[in-house]
């Protein structure tokens, strides 16, 4: 039992990290954030069980395919030591690739379940209603920004962070 936990606390870690220091994922979260944000407080669209169904399906399509190609991409680095060679060019642009079908699949489900006219009809009177809403929003989105271009690459790894190998090896 102390190993699944262990794994889970892997996982979550890299989790963080992607969050932590790769730009894409922090845009990846910022909107959805927005996006959920918008669906959840006000009651301003109307989503169907299966609706939100394709919208988390489509939300962890791109956060999965996102963290595949930051494994993808620290591997190609570490195997090439930082040089270039055009395979794991091809490698690195094909990874993300994956990235950008799936991100373009969520913006359709995005577009089919949330193209509401009345919805955002909606939500432009209550901003016309409540202008210190808008405040709020622009505030929220300044801080989004933030978020997004403060994801820094991690430093190189020092002796310090290393994990030993009968900790960190093969995991099943």
């Amino acid at each position: 039992m102390r190993a699944l936990l262990r794994s889970f606390g892997y996982a979550f870690r890299g989790l963080a990290h992607a969050v932590r220091m790769e730009r894409n994922m922090r845009i990846h979260t910022a909107v959805m954030a927005y996006m959920y944000g918008f669906l959840l407080l006000p009651d301003w669209f109307t989503v169907t069980r299966v609706q939100w169904a394709l919208l988390l399906l489509a939300n962890a399509l791109v956060v999965g395919a996102e963290l595949f190609n930051t494994a993808i991409e620290a591997t190609v680095n570490l195997a090439t030591g930082g040089r270039y060679h055009p395979l794991a060019a091809r490698a690195k642009d094909v990874a993300a690739a994956g990235v950008v079908v799936c991100a373009l699949f969520a913006v359709g489900v995005g577009v089919a379940v949330l193209g509401q006219p009345e919805a955002f009809r909606r939500m432009g009177e209550y901003f016309a209603t409540h202008p210190v809403m808008i405040g709020v929003l622009i505030i929220s989105i300044a801080v989004a920004v933030a978020f997004i271009a403060s994801a820094r690459p991690s430093p190189a790894p020092t002796e310090s962070h290393r994990v030993p190998e009968q900790q960190h090896g093969a995991r099943t």
